[in-house]
């Protein structure tokens, strides 16, 4: 029988679950980035800066604003999601990634689930995110969930325009 777990983040140890699972995650992305999308230093998935923001994920996602939920199968880290207040009542999620070992069991819609409760608890009435449209496995779950396509801020660089698209999902 298989044992999946699915909480908010509580030590050190799902700290640095977290952050491996991201630099997995990262991994991943650049394997499957579309060769003819924007590169370069000022690139969000760079990897010094990205290495640079695991360094910062409990100060990101600082309680009682923010958090970490962390998925395990077994014991072992499969699935991660964070977020962070963007505005007073609307929490930005990111760095949602499932392993491809935790594939297949559901863990993106329980992160998701687990997700909700915590912002509904932490008093968020509203939530969205971005995601790169090359990332396709994925929306339909968000699409399921009750995510809805929102505009784009008025200050997104052109280049991402049409590589990048925004959610956004009531919590009540």
């Amino acid at each position: 029988m298989t044992n999946i777990i699915v909480r908010l983040a509580s030590c050190e140890d799902d700290i640095e679950a977290a952050r491996m699972l991201c630099r997995e995650w990262l991994k991943w992305h650049w394997e499957n980035y579309p060769s003819d999308w924007p590169r370069g230093d000022d690139h969000p998935m760079n990897p010094k800066s990205f290495e640079a923001i695991l360094k910062e994920l409990p100060a990101l996602h600082e309680r009682p604003l923010g958090g970490i939920i962390v998925a395990s199968v077994d014991g072992k880290p499969m699935g991660c999601v964070m977020y962070s207040e963007a505005r007073p009542g609307t929490a930005e999620f990111n760095r949602m990634f499932v392993s491809q070992a935790g594939r297949g069991l559901g863990l993106g819609r329980r992160l998701l689930n687990e997700m909700f409760k915590q912002l509904t608890a932490d008093g968020y009435s509203h939530v969205f995110f971005s995601s790169a449209t090359f990332l396709t496995h994925a929306r339909a779950m968000y699409e399921d969930a009750g995510f809805v396509p929102m505009p784009q801020p008025e200050s997104f660089p052109g280049k991402w325009q049409d590589k990048v698209y925004f959610m956004e999902r009531s919590l009540a």
